[in-house]
Formats: structure tokens, C-alpha cells, sequence
């Protein structure tokens, strides 16, 4: 009599690995390209905050100072530090009662970087490529950019 004993399978065979490791290779290539654009895209919204935020206390430091705006001294800190109705800076005290309308100017998030750079000419800058490269601000209008080359035009 002829015994015939079951076949045992105690793995998988390289086919059941192969097909696996296929799919998991296509589900990588179309998700992949989703994420890499969110880091851009993130970049973006904070620019766009920075940028109105920076503007809104720009307005607020115009209505407190009589049409007044900002020299940008100092990495603009005029916005920072308590200020008089003619703009100079002191310690908060009834001299100096107006402001800070920002703690710290924020960075840009292309550059890691809150310098700011002023601008004296007419129309829009031109960013200045720069590494540390932060803002741009025109003392004349009150007007703000980001200093990135994509950046500049967009908002």
C-alpha cells in the first residue's frame, strides 16, 4: 500500500513574494509623488501667513503713528520694540506706550532666515538669491515680499 502523505507548506514561494513586493512598489510610485509637493506646499502657507501677518501690523503701525510706517531700521525694529507716536524705540513706559506689534519678525520658511532687506526703488523687487535671504521691505509704501525668486511674484 502506498502512503501518500500530505504536501506541508511552511513559507512562501518567491512568486507569492515577487507579486507582493510588485504592488507594494506600484502603491509607492502613485502616493510618493502626493507627499513630496506637501513640503512646497507648506512653504507656501506659511509665506502667505508671514506675509499677512507682517502686513496687518504694518497697517496697525500706520494707524497708531499718524500715516507713519516703519523706517525698517534694524531689521524693522520699529515693529518689535515699544515705540513713541514719532516711531523712536524705548523700553514700554508712558513714553514709549506704542507696540511691539510683533514679538520677533518671523523667518521665511524658503530660507530659515528673518533678516530683512529694504527696498528704496519704485515696483516690485527682485529677490536677492541669497542664502540668508528673509524679506524685503519698502520703507516709502510699507510694502513686504518674500526674498525668494519663486516666492516674490506669487503673493
Amino acid at each position: 500500500m502506498i502512503h501518500l502523505s500530505a504536501c506541508r507548506r511552511d513559507g512562501f514561494t518567491l512568486i507569492e513574494i515577487s507579486i507582493v513586493v510588485a504592488i507594494m512598489a506600484v502603491l509607492a510610485a502613485a502616493v510618493l509623488p502626493l507627499f513630496s509637493s506637501s513640503t512646497d506646499d507648506a512653504k507656501d502657507c506659511v509665506v502667505r501667513h508671514n506675509l499677512q501677518v507682517l502686513r496687518l501690523q504694518i497697517e496697525l503701525y500706520k494707524l497708531d503713528h499718524k500715516g507713519g510706517l516703519p523706517d525698517g531700521s534694524s531689521n524693522l525694529s520699529q515693529m518689535t520694540t515699544a515705540t513713541d507716536a514719532d516711531g523712536n524705540t524705548g523700553l514700554s513706559s508712558t513714553q514709549f506706550r506704542l507696540g511691539p506689534y510683533l514679538v520677533e519678525i518671523p523667518a521665511n520658511p524658503y530660507s530659515g532666515s528673518a533678516k530683512v532687506r529694504l527696498f528704496a526703488g519704485t515696483g516690485a523687487p527682485t529677490a536677492s538669491n541669497v542664502p540668508d535671504a528673509g524679506w524685503i521691505y519698502q520703507p516709502a509704501t510699507g510694502a513686504i515680499w518674500c526674498d525668494d525668486p519663486v516666492v516674490i511674484t506669487k503673493y
